[in-house]
């Protein structure tokens, strides 16, 4: 049987990490490569912060190509799905048609991500798609990942966890509010070591910053937000 030919939504963190590896050992399918979203001015993923030299050298060690996307840092979806949609023209000439998320249980962004790759003829898969996440982030540890919290909601998560380890203590002193693979946003990671990996990335905290992000609800309500981000190099 012909494998299904794949390239995966790379965040650098433990869901895409996790879900990648299930990927790689399923023979129905072949990941051909990896592609990340960068801001065009900071040349860093989204939420998560980390810059894309810590991405090249995941992919480096992981042993496939990095397809780096830029987008205008406007606040403006469209941009978005107009450097997505430049990037489907070049993978469906490769004939690449489905890409992998890591997404585990946001039905609007799942809805939303399927909708706009069934508009150009391409399909989407969720490996991780409705695993209880307390299982998944105890399964993802066990298997051998290494990865640090790169980010988080400062309403939500202390200071002192940026730059360590996602492991079970982390785990065990989480807020009953949080999601264990923080599949709300309330914290972001950045993998490297395990299965996936030829030689671990070596990675260090250098500082930990505060950003604020103001935005402005449905019901037009201005909140804002503050997040840790942990400056992560090598």
């Amino acid at each position: 049987m012909k494998k299904i030919k794949i390239s995966m939504s790379w965040s650098g963190g433990k869901d895409s990490a996790f879900a990648l590896w299930q990927l790689m050992n399923d023979t129905r399918f072949e990941v051909n490569r990896l592609h990340t979203t960068f801001g065009e001015e900071s040349r860093r993923v989204g939420m998560h912060g980390i810059h894309e030299s810590l991405a090249e050298q995941q992919a480096k060690s992981i042993g496939l190509p990095l397809d780096k996307i830029y987008y205008p840092a406007s606040g403006d979806n469209k941009e978005y799905e107009k450097a997505i949609n430049t990037y489907l023209d070049t993978l469906k000439a490769e004939g690449i048609e489905t890409i992998a998320y890591g997404d585990i249980y946001l039905e609007d962004l799942k809805a939303y991500r399927e909708q706009q790759l069934s508009k150009r003829g391409f399909n989407a898969i969720f490996p991780l798609w409705k695993k209880d996440t307390a299982q998944a982030a105890r399964d993802f540890i066990a298997a051998g990942f290494q990865t640090l919290i790169c980010a988080a909601d400062a309403d939500l998560i202390t200071k002192k966890w940026l730059g360590k380890i996602f492991n079970l203590d982390f785990l065990e002193n989480l807020p009953d509010q949080v999601d264990p693979c923080g599949e709300n946003g309330e914290f972001h990671t950045f993998c490297y070591d395990g299965p996936l990996f030829k030689v671990p990335i070596k990675v260090s905290t250098r500082e930990v910053l505060s950003k604020s992000y103001h935005f402005t609800t449905t019901e037009g309500k201005k909140i804002e937000k503050q997040f840790w981000f942990a400056d992560l190099g090598y």
